[in-house]
């Protein structure tokens, strides 16, 4: 079946962000098309849950390509009209195994030109490693935290730092994490006041909200 998938090519007019792809649920035919269209209107195209099978299709017909393979994302061209922001965003995250949502995160954050950083395994379970790193975290305008399992560290952080924060549950975890779940219902409980919670795994989500916060501080 051939269904009518159309691109928002207004959305960028409307909002200043550019519509992202989900590669999830479409087809190979689906993805490709999509991506010329794009590309033909002289945008970037941003793939996101894209697996590799997929991806090696598309890097076959695309040379310029990039696949990103641990954030299951793929870029095809360059944003041409990045955002002049001085504003400066930081992704932190629990573990190591939260890096695929952290990655996806900030590679959506550079499409648009902003100066972000990643600060990797700075969970709580040993503290010592976001103390040492607190300082340097606290010179970041917007703070994103990826975490899994009980999620402390978003907390932690909301009670140090005054930043607007994006906490981002990560679905990893054993039992009783519940892929996600109870990371987002702890996130959603926090007693640090004003933390924004996204959707599991919502990397990309978190950026888009992260870059709506500076553009309207800058």
């Amino acid at each position: 079946m051939n269904l009518d998938i159309r691109f928002d090519f207004q959305r960028k007019e409307r909002i200043g962000l550019i519509e992202a792809i989900w590669g999830s649920d479409k087809s190979i035919d689906q993805l490709k098309r999509l991506s010329k269209e794009v590309l033909e209107k002289k945008e970037i195209v941003f793939i996101t849950r894209i697996n590799k099978d997929k991806a090696d299709h598309l890097l076959d017909i695309f040379q310029e390509a990039k696949f990103y393979e641990q954030a299951n994302c793929l870029i095809i061209g360059e944003n041409l009209q990045k955002i002049p922001i001085k504003k400066k965003v930081a992704i932190i995250s629990g573990g190591s195994s939260d890096l695929g949502v952290t990655l996806e995160a900030k590679l959506a954050l550079e499409i648009y030109g902003v100066n972000c950083q990643s600060f990797i395994d700075v969970g709580v379970a040993g503290i010592h490693r976001l103390l040492s790193q607190i300082e340097e975290i606290n010179k970041y305008d917007v703070l994103i935290v990826c975490a899994g399992m009980e999620v402390a560290l978003a907390t932690v952080i909301g009670g140090l730092l005054p930043q607007p924060i994006i906490a981002v549950p990560v679905s990893v975890g054993y039992g009783v994490s519940k892929n996600g779940e109870t990371a987002l219902n702890s996130m959603l409980a926090s007693c640090s006041p004003g933390i924004a919670v996204m959707n599991i795994d919502n990397g990309y989500g978190a950026a888009m909200a992260a870059l709506r916060i500076i553009r309207s501080i800058s």
